[in-house]
């Protein structure tokens, strides 16, 4: 199965309400990170799925729930009758291969994300669903596994005097959403480092594992490009969204969302021509060695052509032949022979193939 789909065959064998974890982690810990803060309160906790408090949520604060790991359907389950989160959406949590999108449901927003990361610093990307829901005071994010690129938020919230305090659950949101958007520049600066790596080894001489990286890399941007295209929609839609969870003013924050994305569209189609033009080069410069291998021995065979003639016609056994009885022509054949030889080189020089 490739790394780029989820296989959804254990839900096809599943009745339609029925919730299926469908991703690549179903052995994750399920760990659940709660936030709670106010202009002049903060508290951190973290408990496993099973010592999840059941009552409601504090007043007068804004909550963050952070779930990392969405393969225990019972307690997604349970969160979402606890909060009153539709079936549907519950499904989109557990079935982490959904594409990015925006819906609103009245007393919350849903929102799909794919978190792009480089989670051992190597050229191997590593893509994560992230859901989040926006109610009135609280925001609820689940992730596959732990591990994310959330840490400026926390460190930010844990702060005192934090500007985020100062704000809503809906701009605790799109912080979170602004974090994921600006870890693809972080992803993309990767990418290009690669590219500039790629193109010293293709103006060199480059190997069959050039190739295979330029294909990587390739992949790789089909990849973030799957990944960030729907976002523009999504950031519209949030923009656009006259739901009295978002406020006015954090509206013009998510304007500045769609901005980025579309910078980052941009960058990302400019380094699809950009490997599409190494991959045309690579090719140019094997056909181009090629060449100048066929090249090299083509003067070689048309030299020794005439060579071998002159051995050939000495080579017969006929009885006969004048010059075999001569005393000097060893030596004489050996003369002609290194002078038709050195004749071709001296006229391939001029014209200047070789």
């Amino acid at each position: 199965m490739s790394r780029h789909m989820k296989s959804r065959r254990r839900a096809l064998q599943s009745p339609p309400e029925a919730l299926v974890y469908i991703g690549s982690n179903p052995n994750a810990n399920e760990m659940i990170d709660v936030f709670s803060y106010n202009k002049g309160h903060f508290e951190e906790t973290q408990v496993h799925a099973d010592q999840f408090p059941s009552g409601p949520l504090p007043r007068g604060h804004v909550t963050w729930v952070n779930v990392d790991g969405v393969s225990d359907v019972n307690l997604i389950r349970r969160i979402g009758a606890q909060f009153g989160f539709h079936e549907l959406v519950l499904e989109d949590i557990v079935h982490t291969g959904q594409r990015p999108k925006m819906e609103d449901h009245g007393s919350y927003i849903y929102c799909v994300l794919r978190m792009l990361y480089n989670k051992d610093h190597d050229d191997h990307i590593e893509s994560e669903q992230v859901s989040l829901l926006l109610t009135q005071d609280a925001v609820f994010t689940f992730q596959e596994a732990q591990g994310d690129v959330f840490d400026p938020v926390r460190k930010r919230l844990r702060e005192k005097n934090s500007h985020l305090a100062e704000h809503g659950a809906d701009y605790l949101a799109y912080s979170l959403i602004d974090m994921i958007i600006d870890n693809y520049y972080l992803i993309l600066e990767d990418i290009g480092d690669r590219i500039e790596r790629l193109e010293e080894e293709v103006s060199g001489r480059p190997d069959p594992e050039t190739l295979k990286n330029i294909h990587g890399v390739r992949s790789d941007l089909i990849h973030i490009r799957k990944a960030i295209w729907p976002l523009r929609e999504l950031t519209s839609d949030l923009q656009r969204c006259d739901s009295p969870l978002i406020r006015r003013e954090t509206s013009r924050f998510i304007g500045n969302l769609r901005d980025h994305m579309l910078q980052i569209m941009d960058a990302v189609e400019t380094f699809r021509d950009t490997t599409g033009g190494l991959l045309d080069i690579y090719i140019s410069q094997i056909s181009f060695h090629m060449n100048e291998i066929m090249k090299t021995l083509t003067i070689t065979a048309t030299i020794f052509i005439p060579l071998t003639f002159v051995a050939g016609v000495y080579g017969m056994n006929f009885r006969h032949m004048p010059e075999l009885d001569w005393r000097w022509g060893y030596a004489m054949s050996w003369a002609i022979m290194s002078g038709i030889a050195l004749f071709m080189l001296l006229l391939f020089r001029r014209k200047k193939w070789i």
